[in-house]
């Protein structure tokens, strides 16, 4: 470890040298000159095409390809107008004085280059974090590589290192495997994307089983691809045995939620007790199923809501599946009438509204029955069938409007609470101290 620090310092005096050597030439000043100029005459050209150039509309009839690399081009047109300015000092300089007096002008313009075709490579990302965190460390490592200094930073990153059972990690390998593992992981949700799109288009399978195969399909390419990253960096997976009693512990006490969540999110995908679309009510939440994720699932009520309900308590607690065989739903209207009011005419007026619904199944005839003699007047219960339990409680609302139509029309009275005051013994007493105002 000591080498090592030693070996980092030396290099680092090395680069201090050679920087200080550049800076007291007066070349140095002349090329930095030069490039400040560049870079204020690229700003105030980018600046000035903006402002006469509508860049929204700019190849909006091009093939998606040729437009995308067009908007790269506008977007990154100060870095081309740099390049092609610190392009042309170069040869200016090149032809009048020594060749190394213009080192640093051809630096720069690499740099620009490089930064340039950065730009152009990563614009098949869509993620904006992954484009900045690929766009930067391309850049260092070209850097890097245009003023030679790849191999002894390399080494010098290389020669720091811990030992771990059979494992040497140092920060090289920490940084290789990083860039090969987002890189791996990166195609990996390429190609998951790809192929979820290809079963959803299926209509063989069921919505349970193709988010079965996708959840399957993610997790065997994620695996895959971290195994791929691992033996592109040199690190044996037996080395990784060390760490394998750390890892059960760890999912014994902290990640047995998790843990128990996607067990029971590949149960209920496996026994199709639920899937996407049916209509469930779990406790007091009530919805439409919309997503089923590896933790939880996801219940879309009629209010714009959505409850996030973990998949180990649709295992453990009872939920009400109103679609899982047979969509055909009842509902059920309770409805009162004083006692002046005919029951048999009461229950023969409800069957018709029920019977005359738009959404009501007529294979299955509606029925109403006498309940109760309540204290308040008589209780009725009418039941019938509609097709989908979707806007249940609309259906149930418009029957009972139409009741309360039927019963004003017909003369039928609903009850409402009475209450009788009896007084015994004379009139109550009256608080003669209290004064009335004129």
């Amino acid at each position: 470890m000591t080498m090592a620090l030693n070996d980092i310092i030396e290099y680092l005096r090395m680069v201090a040298r050679s920087v200080g050597a550049e800076i007291s030439s007066p070349f140095f000043y002349l090329q930095f000159g030069l490039i400040l100029v560049a870079a204020a005459m690229a700003l105030a050209a980018n600046a000035a095409f903006r402002a006469r150039v509508d860049t929204t509309s700019l190849a909006k009839r091009w093939p998606l390809p040729l437009r995308r690399l067009a908007y790269v081009l506008v977007q990154s047109l100060s870095t081309v107008v740099f390049a092609v300015l610190v392009i042309a000092a170069r040869i200016v300089m090149y032809h009048s004085t020594w060749p190394s007096r213009s080192y640093m002008l051809v630096v720069a313009a690499k740099l620009a280059l490089a930064w340039l075709i950065i730009r152009l490579m990563t614009s098949i990302i869509r993620n904006a974090f992954l484009v900045k965190l690929v766009s930067i460390t391309a850049w260092v490592i070209a850097a890097l590589s245009v003023i030679n200094q790849l191999d002894p930073m390399a080494e010098a990153l290389d020669s720091v290192s811990v030992v771990l059972g059979g494992l040497r990690l140092t920060p090289l390998l920490v940084i290789k495997l990083g860039l090969i593992l987002i890189a791996a992981l990166w195609v990996t949700n390429i190609a998951s994307n790809f192929v979820e799109s290809r079963i959803n288009q299926s209509s063989d399978l069921t919505p349970s089983v193709q988010v079965l195969l996708v959840k399957i399909i993610r997790i065997g390419l994620m695996v895959l691809a971290v195994a791929v990253a691992l033996s592109a960096v040199g690190i044996n997976l037996s080395a990784l045995a060390v760490f394998s009693g750390a890892v059960g512990v760890g999912i014994g006490f902290g990640l047995q939620k998790i843990v128990a969540n996607f067990i029971s999110g590949i149960i209920l995908l496996a026994d199709k007790s639920v899937k996407p679309g049916d209509l469930v009510t779990i406790g007091d939440s009530s919805g439409r199923i919309s997503a089923m994720k590896t933790r939880y699932i996801s219940v879309a009520a009629g209010d714009g809501r959505e409850f996030l309900i973990p998949n180990e308590d649709l295992v453990t607690q009872k939920v009400t599946n109103w679609t899982y065989t047979d969509k055909n739903t009842l509902v059920k209207v309770t409805f009162g009438t004083n006692y002046e009011s005919d029951p048999r005419r009461v229950c023969q007026f409800a069957v018709e509204i029920a019977a005359a619904a738009p959404r009501a199944i007529k294979s299955k005839p509606p029925n109403c029955i006498l309940t109760d003699f309540a204290e308040t007047g008589m209780k009725f219960s009418l039941t019938f069938w509609i097709a989908d339990p979707d806007g249940m409680d609309t259906v149930k609302s418009e029957v009972m409007l139409m009741l309360w139509d039927t019963f004003r029309r017909e003369g039928i009275k609903v009850p409402y609470p009475v209450r009788e005051l009896r007084i015994r013994g004379g009139a109550l007493p009256v608080d003669t101290s209290v004064e009335v105002p004129d």
